[in-house]
């Protein structure tokens, strides 16, 4: 018995993905630090000619310019795949959605090792971020994880499952980027700078893809709701508990008058999403650069520093939908988490001075709640076997609003620099608000 009993415990062990999670966001901190100061530092060398003035606003050009065609890549090239592979996870196996992503996303990270060794020109990496959305990508990573994590746990528990999933996210991304600007610089003594910290990105997306293939078990999707399994596949979709209890005989006009409601909810959560994500997106597009200029200025230890601030939300989201979950219902903790970053947005925008930055980092405290809250009140509208799908549509709609986002915030951010950089932050602000009217 206690064989068999260890046994149950290995095989539920298997089914984490949260070892996959730590490891692809801890591999992705090192990553993005090393790409920024790569090209920060490529640029710099490129106009080093120039008055230090005109060299700072030069450069902020064009490393605004090299993230506009990068995220634009990065964000567009997915959706050549991105659906079918999370098809395929439906279908056929729930694991293709996240090896496949891992395996670009090992390849792709190669190739920045590969510009620093031998001095390529930054635009290698624009190759790189579209081998990287021709894969999956992100959009197909994250859906992936996200149908697995829906798929292990009751709808009772889901936005806590869902929510446990980002704290590790971000509990990884916390110490990724409080290691990384030293990483960058330790060892510039003996190496090329970066070369050990995207050494270091490349063997944790190594680890991630060897778990993946070799240790990650799927969970059964009768774990997940075993009391309505057989209702959904009837029905084709998931209707409300309320409904199914109450409806003594199945027929087809008790079966279609919950749709319209339940169609119109996806909708407004769809949309509501896509406004706060496009809020988000924006201003942490251009954040990095807002640091890297005065009044800020800040340096590689600074930037790991604030990186690794912003990860704190993980935690302090994560103890907020603990809390909040017991008094609260859904749509009640989204909109204290649209209020949370919408508020810390704009202090951002009159920030002056490095403490005011961690202040607006600390309002945004509940930022993380409305997005994984959203992605849970999905799932209870929809069956099992096609929580894949609807997580991948909902995150190419994030990507596409995401990539329009990123492209017009540069141009935004450019051209109000000498005006008022903060600017930027204050249209987050605006967009945040918005995004309460479909709540």
């Amino acid at each position: 018995e206690v064989a068999a009993s260890s046994m149950v415990g290995i095989m539920a062990m298997r089914t984490w993905i949260e070892p996959v999670v730590a490891g692809s966001q801890v591999a992705s901190a090192f990553y993005d630090t090393a790409l920024l100061l790569v090209v920060k530092n490529y640029y710099n060398q490129t106009n080093s000619t120039a008055p230090s003035q005109v060299l700072e606003d030069a450069q902020q050009k064009a490393v605004s310019n090299f993230y506009i065609i990068y995220n634009l890549v990065l964000g567009l090239s997915p959706m050549v795949s991105a659906y079918g592979l999370s098809k395929l996870g439906d279908k056929i196996h729930r694991k293709i959605p996240i090896c496949f992503p891992l395996l670009g996303y090992l390849s792709s990270k190669t190739l920045l090792l590969l510009l620093i060794l031998l001095g390529w020109p930054v635009e290698v990496m624009y190759g790189a971020a579209a081998f990287n959305g021709l894969t999956g990508g992100f959009t197909t990573l994250w859906a992936g994880i996200m149908a697995l994590g829906s798929l292990g746990s009751s709808e009772s528990k889901r936005s806590l499952r869902l929510i446990i999933i980002e704290l590790v996210y971000g509990l990884a991304g916390f110490l990724g980027s409080m290691a990384s600007g030293y990483l960058f610089v330790g060892f510039s003594d003996h190496y090329r700078e970066g070369t050990v910290l995207v050494c270091c990105s490349i063997a944790c997306y190594a680890f991630c893809l060897l778990y993946s293939i070799f240790v990650l078990t799927v969970p059964k999707p009768a774990a997940s709701c075993p009391a309505k399994a057989k209702s959904a596949e009837e029905v084709g979709g998931q209707l409300p508990e309320a409904v199914v209890a109450g409806s003594s005989q199945p027929s087809e006009s008790s079966i279609l008058t919950p749709v319209s409601p339940s169609k119109l909810i996806i909708i407004l959560l769809f949309v509501a999403a896509i406004l706060y994500d496009l809020a988000v997106v924006g201003a942490m597009n251009v954040l990095p650069l807002f640091l890297l200029r005065e009044p800020l200025s800040w340096n590689a230890v600074e930037i790991g520093h604030g990186n690794a601030a912003g990860y704190v939300i993980f935690i302090t989201s994560f103890l907020g939908v603990v809390v909040f979950s017991r008094y609260m219902r859904d749509i009640a903790m989204i909109m204290i988490g649209v209020a949370s970053f919408s508020t810390g947005i704009l202090i951002m925008a009159f920030v002056q001075w490095t403490f005011l930055f961690y202040i607006a980092r600390a309002v945004m405290l509940f930022a993380l709640i409305p997005l994984p809250t959203i992605r849970s009140m999905l799932s209870k509208h929809v069956e099992g076997s096609s929580y894949g799908k609807v997580f991948v549509l909902l995150q190419l709609s994030l990507v596409t609003t995401g990539v329009v986002t990123s492209t017009v915030y540069n141009k935004i951010y450019q051209n109000t620099l000498d005006w008022y950089s903060g600017f930027c932050f204050i249209l987050s602000f605006l967009v945040g608000c918005l995004s309460l009217f479909p709540l």
